[in-house]
């Protein structure tokens, strides 16, 4: 069965002046509006293909493959809007339309938004939308505290970030724990730091545990040997520049110095650390 806005494998059934028509089965033919280049193609020969529905409600294929399918989170950008919503680029020669209903806040041209992509029920057509919440899993989250996972930047709240959860759910970095620079429709790499009672997501942007603080640990070692031994940072500067430096919150760094010098690795002084030869 043909998967709308999917990639589709397809056989070519016949090849006529207006195109190629692909197999469809169920669906019928279905052309292929990109033309092939390179080796010639017989009818059987199959082909990877992505399937949309346009403004007709005709089934086409296209060989080439836009940024974000159908079930996904994305962010892209606004190429045009009217009255009825607005248009984003997505890698096809037909931009993906947003309803005016399916926007969380009026879309502007130039601007970039993280949205969800769906086949709607009322038009068929492959469509986006901005209210991510009502796309999230409902199922509460079985996530294991410490565990990590795939974070989507989607809104900035007084709170801190809103951030999609490998695709799934909806988490929130509170602000006291965002040492970097973070933009909507970021993506990175996260842990779960806590499951609340209301079954929300709590997350951190770094790893805790010994382990983590070892590895810490070693990359204070090596950049003090880069550095003729010194680095003029202590337990006292700023947040931001121990992140800067070292990309771990200031209350990582002050565990790992604090080991090095239990083991007498580093001198601790006010002008920074340094490492004893």
């Amino acid at each position: 069965m043909v998967q709308i806005g999917k990639i589709n494998r397809l056989s070519i059934k016949r090849s006529q002046e207006q195109g190629i028509h692909l197999d469809g089965g169920e669906s019928g033919d279905i052309l292929l509006t990109s033309k092939l280049s390179g080796k010639r193609y017989h009818a059987g020969d199959e082909l990877d293909v992505f399937v949309y529905v346009d403004k007709e409600q005709r089934l086409l294929a296209t060989i080439h493959k836009p940024t974000v399918m159908v079930g996904e989170f994305a962010t892209l950008r606004v190429v045009s809007t009217s009255t009825a919503g607005a248009f984003l680029g997505w890698g096809l020669e037909d931009d993906l339309f947003v309803p005016k209903s399916e926007q969380q806040n009026s879309m502007r041209k130039g601007n970039a938004y993280v949205v969800f992509v769906f086949l709607s029920d009322k038009t068929h057509r492959i469509t986006a939308s901005s209210k991510l919440d009502k796309f999230l899993d409902l199922q509460p989250p079985k996530y294991e505290e410490g565990e990590k996972v795939d974070l989507l930047i989607y809104a900035r709240t007084d709170l801190g970030y809103s951030a999609v959860v490998n695709g799934a759910h909806v988490g929130m970095i509170y602000d006291n724990e965002v040492f970097q620079t973070l933009e909507i429709g970021q993506r990175l790499e996260g842990y779960v730091k806590k499951i609340r009672e209301d079954l929300k997501i709590d997350l951190r942007l770094q790893q805790t545990g010994y382990q983590y603080v070892d590895d810490i640990s070693q990359s204070i070692l090596d950049t003090l040997k880069g550095n003729d031994g010194l680095v003029t940072l202590t337990d006292k500067s700023p947040p931001e520049e121990i992140y800067a430096t070292f990309g771990v919150s200031k209350k990582t760094f002050k565990k790992a110095i604090g080991s090095l010098y239990k083991k007498k690795l580093i001198m601790i002084g006010t002008d920074g650390i340094k490492l004893i030869s």
